[in-house]
């Protein structure tokens, strides 16, 4: 038996009857929905970013770090992702899984570790696997539900994935140029090469020489479109654009949905697909 959450009178106790919910806690947007997913109606999920937050700069309540404390499962990214959460995560009693270790992430070409991996489908499918078997442990007695969610999901993965294939295969540039390094796995993934303004950290501000280079980079390759994310201001992309004479258009990293798409009830398979069409539009797919 696991601790009983402390969300409410009726907190789930682990393994119990079929009439029970966990609680599980998510550190961030698509490990929330793979959660809900996944879960369905056997889980409680609470996703400690909220909607039009940028993950990295969250500040934990008392409220949340008392639902991390007293959560079934906590669902969270380590290796300095969200190191208030990460710091809660390992010192509990209770299951907590660190997705980035489930995960096989690749080094770029100067040995930085890019996390975004969810932007391969393929890879979002692997951690799906993960957190489905960490469900199963927390509760076993809803094994067969967590399963065939599970099963249903990686399907639309696979789906969208041969989706994306299919719409950047035959495209007159390759390149994409990005407000931040958060879309090796993409890039990767659909044989693009990313040109970013900015490291792994989407705050970091651009020195003059990189965007000097970069502009330079823009005009020789034909480049028609910086990219700039929805969570994130678009001063710095704005600004090369103009430089470089190009437009500029929204890539989302996934870190979260702003306001609107929450609104417009949009999730991962939707905003990735609004994705696609950026890029095609910007490298004039076939």
């Amino acid at each position: 038996m696991l601790a009983l959450s402390a969300c409410g009178d009726d907190a789930a106790k682990v393994g119990e009857g079929v009439g029970d919910r966990i609680d599980v806690v998510a550190n961030f947007y698509p490990v929330a929905e793979a959660a809900t997913r996944i879960g369905g109606d056997r889980v409680r999920v609470t996703n400690l970013t909220p909607a039009g937050a940028e993950p990295h700069d969250i500040e934990l309540t008392t409220r949340q770090l008392d639902k991390l404390e007293d959560a079934n499962l906590v669902l969270y990214f380590g290796r300095g992702f969200q190191p208030a959460v990460e710091k809660v995560a390992e010192r509990r009693d209770a299951p907590s899984l660190d997705l980035l270790e489930k995960i096989d992430l690749a080094p770029d070409d100067k040995g930085g570790v890019d996390p975004h991996f969810w932007l391969d489908p393929n890879l979002m499918a692997e951690a799906v696997k993960a957190i489905v078997d960490a469900l199963v442990v927390a509760s076993p007695a809803d094994t067969s539900v967590f399963r065939t969610n599970a099963a249903r999901y990686e399907e639309e993965l696979r789906a969208l994935d041969v989706e994306l294939q299919g719409g950047l295969a035959v495209c007159e540039r390759r390149e994409i140029v990005t407000s931040h390094y958060a879309f090796f796995y993409l890039a990767r993934r659909y044989g693009l090469e990313q040109l970013a303004v900015a490291g792994l950290s989407p705050e970091a501000e651009p020195d003059a020489g990189r965007l000097a280079s970069l502009s330079d980079q823009i005009k020789a390759k034909g480049v028609t479109t910086v990219f700039y994310e929805d969570l994130v201001s678009p001063r710095v992309a704005r600004a090369l654009a103009r430089e470089a004479g190009v437009k500029t258009a929204v890539l989302s990293p996934l870190e979260g949905l702003s306001k609107d798409q929450a609104d417009a009830g949009k999730d991962y398979n939707a905003v990735m697909r609004d994705n696609l069409v950026a890029l095609r539009g910007a490298l004039a797919c076939q």
